[in-house]
Formats: C-alpha cells, sequence, structure tokens
C-alpha cells in the first residue's frame, strides 16, 4: 500500500475535527490525495450501526453489544474504504479507529482485553496506522465542551468515572506504542495545532 493511514484520538471535546482539518491540509501541500473517515461510520452499512450505537435506546445496551457493533463497523469501514484508497495512493485520515475500542470498551466498559483482541485480530488481521495522534484531554473539561456543541448521546451520558478510565486506557496504551503521540488538548488550540503542525512535518519527511 502506497498511501498512509494517520488517526486522531481522543475523548469528546478534544478538538479533534479540527486538527483532522490541519492534517489534510498539510498532507494536501505535500502533494498527496487524501480521504477522511470517522468511526464508527464511513459506508452506508457503518453510518447505519453508527446510528444504532449512539441511539438512546429503551433497553439495556450489553456491553459486548456495542463492542461487537463497533467492530463491525470498523470491518466494512476498513475493507471499503480505507484499504482502497491506500492501495490507489490516497492517505486517509481517520477520526477514531482501533485505538478507541480499546480505550472506550476495554477502559471505559472494563470488556477484557482477550476479547478486544480475538475481534481485533478478526477484523483487522494485523492492519493497524501509520500514525496515530492522541489529543489528551481532562475528561470534564471535554465534556463542558461536548455539550457546548448540543445534546450529548448515548456514548457521551455514560458518566464522569467512565471517561476517566477511557483517558486512563489512553494514556497507557500511548505509553506502549511509538506510533502514538500524545498532545495535550489543554492548551490553547492554537498551540495544539502548532504541535500538531510539527508532529505531522516531521512525518512526512
Amino acid at each position: 500500500m502506497s498511501g498512509k493511514f494517520i488517526v486522531v484520538e481522543g475523548l469528546e471535546g478534544a478538538g479533534k475535527s479540527s486538527v483532522i482539518a490541519l492534517i489534510e491540509t498539510l498532507v494536501n501541500a505535500k502533494g498527496h490525495k487524501t480521504i477522511t473517515t470517522r468511526e464508527p461510520g464511513g459506508t452506508p452499512m457503518a453510518e447505519a450501526i453508527r446510528e444504532c450505537v449512539k441511539q438512546n435506546w429503551q433497553e439495556t445496551v450489553v456491553e459486548e453489544t456495542e463492542l461487537m457493533l463497533m467492530y463491525a463497523a470498523r470491518a466494512q469501514l476498513l475493507a471499503n474504504v480505507i484499504k482502497p484508497a491506500l492501495a490507489n495512493d490516497t492517505w486517509v485520515i481517520g477520526d477514531r479507529h482501533d485505538l478507541s475500542s480499546q480505550a472506550y470498551q476495554g477502559g471505559g466498559r472494563g470488556i477484557s482485553q482477550t476479547t478486544l483482541t480475538t475481534l481485533r485480530d478478526l477484523t483487522l488481521k494485523g492492519f493497524s496506522p501509520d500514525l496515530t495522534l492522541y489529543l489528551d484531554v481532562e475528561p470534564a473539561t471535554g465534556l463542558a465542551r461536548a455539550r457546548g456543541r448540543g445534546e450529548l448521546d448515548r456514548i457521551e451520558l455514560s458518566g464522569l468515572a467512565f471517561f476517566e478510565r477511557t483517558r486512563a486506557r489512553y494514556q497507557a496504551l500511548a505509553e506502549q506504542d511509538d506510533s502514538i503521540v500524545t498532545i495535550s488538548a489543554m492548551q490553547a488550540m492554537p498551540d495544539v495545532h502548532q504541535q500538531v503542525k510539527e508532529v505531522v512535518e516531521q512525518f512526512l519527511q
């Protein structure tokens, strides 16, 4: 595959959207074609799964159900969008990928690593991003920013303790993986963007 896959991760309110736009601009400036994706979502079927995941159902959503839906959507996106784009020399900039499931369902929901690894191996078969930028934000701050954008969805309503566990797992995983770069999203956005620019420009070299 001649294209590259760059992923932006972080809790709600971390500022992923503006960072993705910046990365796209930087990559385009080097003459590369780009597309952006989001997870869950990105194909007709995966978008339907996204709505299913985020909706506030009048029943208990089993944690394993949530996890399997996430991987079902990811498998569709990978097969139908990400891999074909990379094979066509197009760079893919993703709003979330597998690290989200490891952090949200693994850290936040407490699903076992054995279960996560089984689903990851089944659906991704060793595929992983070339670079991941993890935007680290304190949960209370991120949720306040998210509320400012409008009504929260089912996952965003999971509670502060859930997001604290999720953040802790994000941080632990980032420390273990050299392909993940942590950037503090508690800074002013111009400072965040400057750090992102430095990381991406170094990667582009």
